[in-house]
C-alpha cells in the first residue's frame, strides 16, 4: 500500500514481521510486526523516531536521502502507529528497541546500516554500537548526544531532583502504568497541538518563566501548558499524528520511558564510551531539552566525530528546519558512506 500524504510525498509502506530473536538478556523475544517505510537503493540508512512521533516524521528527510543514493528504511517503532503493540512493560527495554532495528536488517538482507536517531530514537541508536557493533556501520545523532552512563540508577537522580514531588517530572509521571496514558489518550489533538510547535529563544522572557516555574511535565494538564512558538505542522500534517495515537494510544511509547531503570541495570555497556565507528551529531540550537551544551563532552566518546549545530531550532528539528538537517545529513553520509 503505498498512501499518500499531506504534504504530497508518496512513500511505499509495508508491514514486516521480524522473527523471535533471543536478547543478551536471555529473554527470549517474540515476533513483532512493523510498519515500515523501505525506500531507493544504495547503502543504507535507518531512521529512528522519538517521542511521541512516527516514521512519518522523517518526511522531508527519507526523499533528499533516496535521491542522494542511500535506501532508507524507516519503521514506526514498537507500540506507535501501524506497528505491533506488546502489553508488557518490559518488552520496551533496549533490548527490544535495538534488537526490532537489527531484525529490521535481518529480513530486508542487510549486514549493515547507519542508524540515525532522534529524541528517545537517539537514545536507541546511540546503544546500538555498544549492542549491535557488527551491524552498526556509523551513527547519527539529531538533538539526542551519546550520554554517559549515569552514575546512578537514572529514576534515583530525578526523584532527587523532584524533591517529593514527582508529577513536575514528566518521566517519572510516567513511571505509574495507566495514569499518564489515561491523561494522554482523551487529549490526543491537545498533546499534539501543544507539543509541535517551534520553539522560541531560550532568553526571551517567556521562556525564562517557562524555565523559573520549574514545573517540567506539561503532559498532565494539556489546557493549562504554554503555546509558545508558532505551529510546524498543517492541519492535515497533525492529522497524521491525531489519528494514528487515536487508535494505538500512548502506552506502547510512554512505556519507553518506564524501562530506563531495566536499561540502566541490564545494558551496563550502554554510555561508556570508546566508540571508534564514523559518527554524526547534529545539535539543535533552541532545543530546550537536549540542548547543544549535552553534547560537549562527545569528542571524549567519539573519536571519528563530526558536529554541526541548527541555528534558531527547536526540538522538532526534521520538522522545523528540514533544509538545513537535509544538507547536513546528505553532506555527512555521502562523505563518509558513497
Amino acid at each position: 500500500m503505498s498512501p499518500q500524504t499531506p504534504d504530497g510525498t508518496d512513500f511505499e509502506t509495508r508491514v514486516l514481521t521480524l522473527p523471535p530473536r533471543k536478547h543478551p538478556t536471555g529473554v527470549e523475544a517474540p515476533s513483532i510486526s512493523l510498519r515500515v517505510i523501505d525506500e531507493g537503493e544504495g547503502p543504507a540508512v535507518v531512521l529512528s523516531h522519538g517521542f511521541p512521533e512516527l516514521a512519518y516524521s522523517w518526511r522531508h528527510q527519507i526523499r533528499a536521502l533516496v535521491d542522494a543514493g542511500f535506501r532508507v528504511i524507516a519503521p514506526d517503532q514498537r507500540g506507535y502507529g501501524g506497528s505491533d503493540a506488546p502489553e508488557e512493560i518490559e518488552a520496551y527495554d533496549i533490548h527490544h528497541l535495538t534488537g526490532d532495528l537489527v531484525g529490521l536488517l535481518d529480513v530486508l538482507g542487510i549486514e549493515r546500516a547507519v542508524f540515525a536517531g532522534h529524541d528517545w530514537g537517539g537514545l536507541v541508536v546511540w546503544a546500538l554500537p555498544h549492542l549491535h557493533a557488527e551491524r552498526t556501520a556509523g551513527v547519527i545523532g539529531v538533538n539526542t548526544p551519546y550520554l554517559p552512563r549515569a552514575p546512578m540508577n537514572p529514576l534515583q537522580m530525578l526523584r532527587a531532583l523532584a524533591q517529593g514531588d514527582d508529577e513536575r517530572i514528566y518521566i517519572l509521571w510516567f513511571q505509574k502504568p495507566g495514569v499518564a496514558e489515561g491523561v494522554l489518550d482523551a487529549q490526543v489533538r491537545q498533546c499534539f497541538e501543544r507539543l509541535m510547535r517551534g520553539s522560541i529563544d531560550p532568553e526571551s522572557p517567556e521562556a525564562r518563566a517557562l524555565r523559573e516555574g520549574g514545573d517540567m511535565n506539561p503532559f498532565r494538564n494539556l489546557d493549562a501548558a504554554p503555546t509558545l512558538g508558532e505551529p510546524i505542522l498543517t492541519e492535515a500534517q497533525l492529522g497524521v499524528y491525531v489519528d494514528a495515537f487515536a487508535k494505538r494510544g500512548f502506552f506502547g511509547p510512554v512505556s519507553w520511558y518506564r524501562n530506563m531503570e531495566r536499561n540502566w541495570e541490564t545494558a551496563p555497556s550502554v554510555g561508556t564510551g570508546g566508540l571508534t565507528l564514523p559518527c554524526l551529531m547534529v545539535t539543535a540550537e533552541w532545543d530546550p531539552v537536549l540542548t547543544p551544551a549535552m553534547a560537549a563532552g562527545m569528542p571524549a566518546q567519539c573519536a571519528d566525530l563530526e558536529t554541526h549545530q541548527i541555528d534558531a531550532c527547536g526540538h522538532w528539528t526534521q520538522q522545523e528546519k528540514p533544509e538545513e538537517l537535509n544538507r547536513i545529513l546528505v553532506d555527512w553520509l555521502t562523505r563518509r558512506f558513497l
